[in-house]
């Protein structure tokens, strides 16, 4: 066990910079190394045993063919958002795709994630237009309507 002298003080790593980018495990190296060379010949035999019938070789076979798809693309119209009053809109067309079987209830769920940050983005122009408006008045109400010049 290390002394106390050398021991990393809380809240320091040991490895400050982490593990470099691209570095490959050790494990995933030597087992590499063992494969390579037959990846073409244990190809090969996965093949011939799918065709023969063995269930998860044919499993094997067919994701590397065609991968479970993660996401897809979908075609929705959702109804114009620009105010935060519209997002009532925007969510009644997400529940109505999802009951008519046009999206699914994770599209929606992705879908509403999308229409929430826009609303926000929405919330922020308007606050800034209105305290633009606010500071434009103020500024106004101090010069008494008249514009100064300052040098």
């Amino acid at each position: 066990m290390p002394s106390e002298e050398t021991q990393f003080g809380a809240g320091r790593s040991g490895n400050p910079g982490g593990r470099p980018k691209g570095a490959r495990n050790r494990t995933t190296q030597a087992v590499e190394a063992l494969l390579d060379g037959e990846a073409e010949v244990l190809t090969r035999k996965a093949i011939e045993m799918a065709l023969d019938g063995d269930g998860p070789a044919m499993r094997l076979c067919l994701d590397r063919l065609c991968p479970p798809r993660k996401d897809r693309t979908i075609s929705f119209t959702l109804p114009e958002i620009e105010t935060a009053a519209d997002l009532t809109k925007a969510t009644r067309a997400l529940m109505q795709g999802v009951a008519d079987g046009e999206i699914t209830p994770a599209e929606a769920a992705e879908l509403s994630k999308l229409v929430e940050a826009h609303v926000k983005a929405v919330e922020v122009r308007d606050v800034a237009t209105r305290l633009a408006a606010l500071e434009q008045g103020a500024e106004q109400a101090s010069t008494g309507g008249k514009r100064q010049w300052r040098a």
